[in-house]
């Protein structure tokens, strides 16, 4: 089901619990890391010859962002065709009123190499033409979009990458109901398999829907596989995890709750994996391994994912945008792993559709 009006969209309880939950996350991983996360408070800022009262520029989350993406990523998510990401449609956009965020990072950590936990929360008096005109409901409407996105690039070849997002979008008219939707997911990106950690990263997030419905976990599960895929590698980013966007099954109140238990189970799938491995012994072959394995990373954050893509076209802030891509990566010409080794597990064992819950 996609957007939908309700009587009300209560935006102080959104922002309230997205503060919270970045608050809560950093918090955790300071603790596991044992090194203080970085702050960095942004607002946007008006761009040469905006409009009077619309500002671009300092924007992280831009609509329309179709399903979101790395980053920071709070964006209106299904607003096309056409979408602005495509060079193609309006190219002026919307207009922007304000807003800012709060980016938490680490870099050179003890545990985590690269990491960052960010919060949006942007502000526009208008969507742009090619929304309203394949969703008339949000013509001449204001809008709000934010979110909470995280990344986190241990250093330890056998810890996963991570990556996670909650985020929701709303459209105002005086006189009318809102219109709104709620997206995110999380999914997970490991170097070396494990299949206890496959298999407990997957039942956490098939936990936390179930009380939403049984429909929910295989739809998301699907979701995630078909959108962190690299067609022209014809291989998974990773392991995948849930994915939805442009939700608002039952209303504010139900769609509200079941991003709140998606944003809720992060620390409960990921926190355990990094606990088990981070102090396995490895040596230069499996970095190199994992430098490798992560330009597989790059490729997708910035060939396919929606929200990087569209932030870097539309004058996104960038240094929140990149902070999704990891510090060292290496590519090599036809590479392929000695069959029997730890690494061609990966391939064959991991990285192909399979149920983990």
């Amino acid at each position: 089901m996609s957007a939908t009006t309700a009587a009300t969209f209560d935006t102080a309880a959104v922002k309230t619990y997205l503060l919270d939950l970045q608050a809560r996350i950093v918090a955790a991983l300071e603790a596991a890391d044992g090194l203080p996360f970085r702050t960095d408070a942004w607002e946007r800022s008006p761009a040469p010859g905006a409009e009077a009262g619309d500002k671009a520029g300092a924007a992280t989350v831009s609509p329309p962002s179709p399903q979101g993406g790395e980053g920071d990523k709070a964006g209106p998510s299904a607003l096309s065709p056409p979408s602005p990401h495509t060079g193609e449609g309006d190219k002026a956009g919307a207009a922007f009123n304000g807003g800012g965020g709060i980016s938490r990072l680490i870099e050179e950590g003890r545990v985590l190499e690269r990491g960052g936990v960010n919060f949006s929360h942007v502000t526009g008096s208008r969507l742009p033409p090619s929304a309203s005109a394949h969703r008339p409901e949000l013509a001449g409407r204001r809008w709000e979009a934010m979110g909470v996105s995280l990344v986190l690039h241990p250093r330890n070849p056998y810890v996963p990458t991570v990556h996670m997002n909650v985020r929701c979008f709303v459209a105002l008219k005086d006189g009318e109901a809102p219109v709104f939707w709620f997206g995110g997911g999380m999914d997970l990106t490991p170097y070396y398999g494990f299949e206890d950690d496959a298999r407990h990263f997957h039942a956490t997030c098939k936990a936390a829907l179930e009380p939403f419905g049984a429909d929910l976990h295989p739809r998301f599960k699907d979701w995630c596989d078909r959108y962190f895929f690299l067609k022209h590698r014809n291989e998974p980013r990773g392991i995948g995890g849930i994915f939805y966007d442009d939700f608002a099954e039952g209303g504010f109140e139900p769609a509200f709750a079941m991003t709140r238990a998606v944003g809720d189970a992060f620390l409960s799938a990921y926190l355990p994996i990094l606990e088990r491995r981070r102090d396995i012994p490895y040596g230069e072959r499996e970095r190199d391994f994992q430098a490798y394995r992560r330009g597989r990373y790059v490729e997708f954050n910035l060939v396919y994912d929606r929200g990087t893509l569209f932030g870097l076209q539309s004058g996104g802030r960038t240094e929140s945008i990149l902070m999704s891509l990891p510090p060292i990566v290496k590519w090599r010409y036809d590479w392929h792993p000695e069959p029997g080794t730890p690494e061609a597990a990966l391939y064959t064992d991991f990285l192909v559709a399979k149920d983990w819950a």
